[in-house]
């Protein structure tokens, strides 16, 4: 390919190349890289679209206007009906930005969705109300109706859902390993 990279059709089997798509820039000059980033720029968007998604998906069911991971943060509370901490809330998350997890908590509270029981650092759970509940139950139905509606009729998605799973599973895991390696050899 003389020096450049240019994009084929994967899909379709046939790596014959595209003319005048030039695919390398700073993060890709190689074929694995122009992949990587491919699939991290896949991954943003789709980051992106899934908390609009969300937002507009709770927006439907009541007057909250949440961010997508205030959202999940609603839904994780319910999972399981067992109270949380916010330590639970962070790591089922994978976030540490424990101050925005308190906000966003403050948020739910103030909206009648979510309750705060106990007290001390480590006594304080939360769990959701019956208001809560009824707005997760009908954020449910609606995501059921449209966005598992949508994806049933595409054939073999759910194979393609449990592999894209296992994937986004290990890559979180190098994410995290080379984000302490990062921080570690990280200048001044």
């Amino acid at each position: 390919m003389a020096g450049k990279l240019v994009q084929t059709q994967k899909d379709t089997g046939d790596d014959t190349p595209t003319p005048g798509l030039d695919l390398r820039w700073h993060l890709a000059e190689s074929a694995v890289e122009v992949d990587t980033t491919e699939l991290e720029f896949a991954l943003m968007r789709t980051f992106e679209g899934f908390g609009r998604w969300q937002s507009e998906c709770l927006a439907s069911v009541c007057d909250l206007a949440a961010t997508g991971p205030e959202n999940a943060l609603l839904h994780i509370i319910r999972m399981n009906d067992r109270p949380k901490t916010i330590k639970d809330l962070a790591r089922l998350t994978n976030r540490d930005d424990v101050p925005n997890i308190q906000y966003s908590l403050r948020k739910l509270i103030g909206a009648g969705l979510v309750l705060r029981r106990g007290a001390g650092r480590s006594g304080v759970t939360y769990v959701v109300t019956e208001e809560g509940r009824h707005v997760t139950d009908a954020y449910g139905a609606l995501r059921r109706r449209l966005l598992l509606q949508a994806v049933a009729g595409v054939p073999g998605f759910s194979d393609r859902l449990a592999e894209a799973t296992r994937t986004l599973n290990l890559l979180s895991g190098i994410y995290e390993e080379i984000s302490r390696v990062a921080a570690t050899h990280r200048r001044g």
